[in-house]
């Protein structure tokens, strides 16, 4: 196994976190829907509650990326 292959499949690894953001703002967004469907006098407050964990959900991503990038092109 060459460094090339080898970092393309520690790539595609580092990648697999993606898959989970995926689901995570997924059930943030269902859980912000139904709760602002049960009681819509609180969306305001739930709804900066929800885009808090969204952008921690997205910093993770935006980490998996970083990580990626790094071992592809250093």
């Amino acid at each position: 196994m060459d460094l090339a292959s080898a970092k393309e499949i520690g790539a595609g690894l580092a990648v697999i976190a993606l898959s989970g953001v995926g689901v995570g703002i997924g059930n943030i967004f269902a859980s912000l829907v139904s709760s602002v469907a049960r009681n819509p006098a609180s969306r305001e407050r739930v709804f900066g509650l929800a885009i808090l964990g969204f952008a921690l959900t997205e910093a993770v991503a935006l980490y998996a990326l970083v990580i990626a990038f790094i071992i592809l092109f250093v």
